[in-house]
């Protein structure tokens, strides 16, 4: 949980949460066409509370991001605890696919027509990617990745797979044939 959700009173974290739940639905839902003040209606809060928290959209879809990251983290510290380094790169593909397939909120804040805001995020950012150069990096030096593979490479096969997620399950095969590319 980043510093500045931590310091926030229970009612304002509350508050934060609920936009964050309903920006949630209605991006899923309707994409970017969605306004400030439906969001702040599904909320069930005043557009004002809502600006309080986030100035526009793009803060919105970073703070979307933030929450998963978060879970993300957790993840690629369990996948780094992995003794075979294949092992431990598949979890962290498979299990950051998993929590990205039911979650179009996130999809779409990650694959949306404007690039979030990482610097409302940056936390939660580094420490996923940190794990994750971490696991590329151990997968690599044991020679069960490729050579040149590095983590701008796991970002790009995971943007892939998330752009084949409209028929559930359909991005296992992709993923499938995506490793059969790039182990060493």
């Amino acid at each position: 949980m980043t510093a500045s959700r931590r310091a926030l009173r229970a009612d304002a974290r509350r508050n934060r949460d609920a936009i964050l739940d309903a920006a949630g639905e209605l991006f899923a839902q309707r994409g970017d066409a969605v306004q400030m003040d439906e969001i702040a209606d599904r909320a069930g809060l005043g557009v004002g509370t809502l600006y309080r928290h986030f100035a526009d959209k793009q803060a919105l879809r970073a703070a979307i991001i933030g929450r998963r990251f978060e879970e993300m983290a957790v993840l690629a510290q369990s996948a780094e605890a992995a003794g075979d380094p294949w092992t431990a790169f598949e979890s962290l593909l498979y299990g950051y696919l998993e929590a990205a397939e039911p979650d179009a909120a996130f999809r779409f804040a990650i694959l949306g027509p404007e690039e979030p805001s990482w610097a409302d995020i940056e936390e939660e950012k580094l420490a996923f990617s940190a794990s994750v150069e971490r696991i590329v990096h151990r997968a690599v030096a044991a020679g069960r990745l490729r050579a040149d593979f590095d983590r701008e490479d796991f970002v790009l096969i995971t943007r892939a797979a998330m752009a084949n997620m409209k028929v559930p399950g359909e991005w296992r095969r992709l993923i499938t044939l995506q490793l059969e590319g790039i182990r060493a």
